[in-house]
């Protein structure tokens, strides 16, 4: 893409109503722009990255053996009366009426849909296990929206929902989806943490949170190091098989926010120099709640033996645009946003210093073509803006590698290459630039 022909409306001045870093640079970065209190268009560079996360998170789930479907945003309050929860979720329910004076609700979740759908089809333990997903936006009505997208009204959440024949076949439902979190952050360039949890309305007796340490964390979290350097699951892992062995090598160290925090257990439980307190933000949490949904609503199937069964169920969310500014908050520095290569909108920013120089624009349109060519995503500085202001416009909005073309290292046949990340530079000719990006073959 041509910076020239592009959409990208950076902000010289951070705008007085961010409060925190993800929010200021997501403005200035031209990723996002507020539509109302707590409600966000997303522009072409912050659409870019909300994408290529949500491909991976779909990737994992289905890695997971998850199904994808896409339920509506508008649901029936009767199907919240018959769970109980219309009246008990309370004020952050968006309540609607429509012409004919139906009840109905913009929902913040989709326990109760998912449950009306599973007892209308399947009705033979023969179609269990199941685990049905979508990813889909949704709308919880905070009395105080506040840091951007990372606790906005209006959100993009993946939200799960597993139906199993009994507990055992419950847990290890919850299992996979524990272990497709720890890919799913990983290859976004998080390590996240799981943490034993509160379920909240969502009800249950099992949960874990997944947060990710940021100095500006919503919460103060404590736990042992260990966790932190774990490495994920890798490709090669069975999700058929048993899992609980990673997941018990998780779950028995110690790992709180400040909620469930116990002092006293911490430094029981944990060497003095493996404790680890800091910032944290939530990214994803996963609940198993057996029949609390099922029972009430009539979700059934037929058993062996002929008789009624109550399925177990579960249900797992990660918030995908919540995750944007969480990637941010990890990873920024004075200078802007540093992306992971995974989710970067763009993986080179093509940088001409003089346009309008013969040999600069040449050199330029050959990489940049050979570059498409070979399916990398490049973002071409084609403008007439002086260096120092295309300097600063590649690092706000953090694209992993710059190539900086001008006379001066044309006349010595090198291009030089930035990389945002580390600050490292080095000169290579261009065939070598385009060797270093473009997969072999191509």
């Amino acid at each position: 893409m041509r910076l020239s022909q592009y959409f990208l409306p950076t902000l010289r001045e951070t705008p007085s109503e961010a409060q925190i870093i993800s929010h200021r640079l997501m403005l200035r970065a031209g990723m996002i722009r507020q539509s109302a209190s707590g409600i966000y268009t997303w522009l072409p560079l912050g659409l870019r990255v909300l994408k290529k996360i949500e491909q991976i998170v779909r990737e994992e789930q289905d890695r997971a053996g998850a199904i994808e479907m896409l339920m509506p945003t508008i649901q029936s309050a009767d199907l919240w009366r018959e769970s109980g929860r219309y009246d008990d979720y309370g004020l952050e329910m968006l309540r609607i009426k429509d012409r004919h004076d139906r009840d109905l609700l913009y929902g913040p979740t989709n326990e109760e849909l998912i449950t009306d759908i599973f007892r209308s089809s399947l009705k033979s333990y023969k179609d269990l296990p199941i685990n049905l997903y979508h990813i889909q936006w949704k709308f919880r009505d905070e009395i105080r929206p506040r840091f951007g997208v990372m606790r906005g009204r209006e959100f993009l959440m993946k939200d799960a929902y597993s139906f199993d024949i009994d507990v055992n076949g419950a847990r290890h439902s919850y299992h996979q989806m524990f272990v497709a979190y720890l890919r799913t952050f990983s290859r976004l360039g998080l390590r996240a943490i799981p943490m034993a949890a509160d379920a909240g309305p969502i009800g249950g007796d099992m949960s874990h949170e997944f947060v990710i340490l940021a100095d500006t964390g919503e919460s103060q979290v404590f736990c042992h190091k260990d966790l932190v350097d774990m490495d994920p699951p890798g490709d090669d892992v069975d999700y058929n098989a048993d899992l609980s062995g990673l997941i018990d090598e998780r779950i028995k160290l110690y790992a709180a926010t400040d909620d469930k925090h116990d002092q006293a257990t911490f430094e029981a439980e944990v060497p003095e120099d493996r404790r680890l307190s800091a910032r944290g933000i939530e990214v994803g949490h996963i609940f198993y709640f057996g029949t609390k949904y099922s029972k009430s609503m009539g979700a059934t199937v037929t058993g062996p033996d002929g008789a009624s069964i109550t399925v177990e169920m579960g249900s797992y969310g990660i918030g995908v645009s919540r995750l944007v500014a969480a990637i941010i908050e990890a990873s920024h520095d004075e200078s802007g946003i540093i992306w992971p290569e995974s989710v970067a909108p763009f993986m080179i920013g093509l940088i001409n210093l003089k346009p309008g120089d013969a040999g600069s624009d040449r050199s330029c349109a050959d990489l940049y073509q050979r570059f498409q060519n070979a399916g990398i995503d490049v973002l071409y500085d084609d403008t007439a803006e002086r260096a120092g202001a295309k300097f600063s416009t590649m690092d706000l909005i953090g694209l992993p590698w710059q190539i900086i073309i001008g006379p001066r290292g044309l006349k010595k046949g090198v291009v030089e290459i930035k990389h945002r990340a580390t600050g490292e530079r080095e000169e290579l000719s261009p065939d070598a630039a385009v060797n270093k990006f473009a997969a072999p073959g191509e």
